[in-house]
């Protein structure tokens, strides 16, 4: 419990106008109110949390934050700011004691890679003996502490709840994906970061930013929220990172798969059992083997290998924090099939992750054998990527299994008919059930 002066003297209220009044908690859901929350007015997609004020108040919040005016008479405090979202991020931090200043935070975003360079950096943390906590699109993972599903990046209230929480029990690093969304709705705005970190950027979630441009503005964010002695890690490869490089004040380490600057490899080589190779590091020279396939792999191991060198991580626990990072679940995982096939799930949901993943398994793959492929296409998502994953599929694969993949509100036949638009040949299947398509092409793989 805090008091309500504590909470909002960082947003610029005047403490003359704040009441001594407790608040118990935070909510941006009317309907989760207790008695005492604060209640935070939300403009979201679908529903608009200012519509729902007077329902908060009956609920018991005891005072409201607001960024449009609120005429009825009110039997509690309302407070109008000028944007609720930035008013949150910074009220969640405030009311859980900054949790994130006490603690090293590595963030890290771009389209592809953020997931795998995240759990290889943890692997590399936890052989440096450290307590590090992951958090990401496979939620909240840290040992002996309850996995949560979370968003991607989850709101700022269970963020800094999260980050509060964690750094009770003792965990010193925090290893998190941040998303295009997160930033562009403010629920990042006050961690802490010691560490932000650039893996590639193609167009994504257009359906929410409305154009590239505005996607790479908003991935930009994370970067100028560090302060001046963090560090940042950029891949110099990809041309936004270029850019984005050269703008930075902070310290700034590259890794690239392209040429002999940064991070690189001096050495490399793939095969169906992993990655072999040495990596020239900052004056350092560093002996890789990874149980992880393909090139876009080395990639973020590039990547973790850098962030690593920025904490400051010695050179042989981070070799044996790349050697003991398992396989990591819907990445390129693969499985044994009685038939001596081989299944493997991968989470690739752009057209350049499926461009990557096809490349990878036809150099494993070599001339042995063929390659089918399961898949589909979230529905009120990027309609005008499913085609091109299509063509991309068409390009590599057997034959095609297309199956729905949470299609939300929107009709499955219609996300097909969209897809289809990229075959030229007739080199697919429509199956009404996901199970029925993958046994499908179980059955037919060899």
């Amino acid at each position: 419990m805090k008091s309500l002066l504590e909470i909002l003297k960082p947003i610029g209220i005047d403490e003359s106008q704040i009441p001594e009044v407790n608040i118990s908690g935070l909510s941006t859901n009317s309907k989760s109110i207790n008695q005492g929350d604060l209640f935070i007015a939300i403009q979201g997609i679908n529903e608009n949390g200012h519509s729902y004020i007077a329902d908060a108040i009956n609920s018991g919040a005891a005072a409201v934050i607001t960024s449009k005016p609120y005429t009825e008479n009110a039997k509690v405090p309302i407070f109008k700011v000028e944007n609720s979202r930035k008013a949150l991020s910074i009220i969640a931090s405030e009311f859980y004691g900054n949790p994130s200043q006490s603690m090293t935070v590595i963030g890290i975003t771009g389209t592809n890679g953020k997931t795998t360079t995240a759990f290889l950096v943890k692997s590399i943390l936890e052989n440096a003996n450290l307590k590090v906590a992951f958090i990401g699109t496979l939620g909240l993972i840290a040992k002996d502490f309850k996995y949560q599903k979370t968003l991607t990046t989850p709101d700022p209230i269970s963020l800094h709840k999260i980050l509060h929480d964690l750094n009770a029990v003792g965990f010193s690093h925090v290893v998190m994906e941040v998303s295009s969304h997160a930033l562009d709705q403010y629920r990042v705005t006050d961690v802490d970061f010691n560490i932000a970190a650039f893996t590639n950027i193609t167009p994504e979630h257009l359906d929410y930013h409305g154009t590239f441009e505005n996607y790479k503005n908003a991935k930009a964010k994370l970067f100028r929220l560090i302060a001046g002695d963090s560090k940042t890690v950029i891949n110099k490869d990809d041309p936004f990172g270029k850019t984005l490089s050269k703008k930075l004040s902070s310290k700034v380490i590259t890794f690239t798969r392209k040429n002999k600057i940064g991070v690189h490899f001096k050495t490399i080589n793939f095969s169906t059992k992993g990655i072999i190779g040495t990596i020239s590091a900052l004056g350092q020279t560093l002996s890789i083997k990874s149980n992880l396939l393909g090139n876009f792999n080395a990639e973020n191991i590039l990547a973790a290998v850098g962030i690593s060198i920025a904490l400051g991580i010695k050179k042989n626990t981070i070799e044996m924090g790349i050697k003991e990072c398992s396989l990591i679940p819907g990445r390129m995982e693969s499985f044994n099939l009685q038939d001596k096939g081989i299944a493997i799930i991968d989470y690739a949901h752009t057209p350049d992750s499926y461009n990557k993943v096809m490349i990878t398994l036809k150099e494993l793959q070599g001339n042995k054998g063929h390659i089918y492929v399961v898949f589909g296409a979230g529905g009120d998502r990027d309609k005008s990527k499913r085609s091109h994953m299509a063509q991309i599929l068409e390009t590599y694969a057997k034959h095609c299994f297309i199956t729905p993949d949470n299609p939300r509100y929107e009709k499955q036949n219609q996300i097909n008919a969209q897809i289809v638009k990229g075959f030229k040949s007739n080199k697919y299947s429509i199956f009404d059930n996901r199970n029925q398509g993958i046994k499908e092409a179980i059955k037919i793989s060899k």
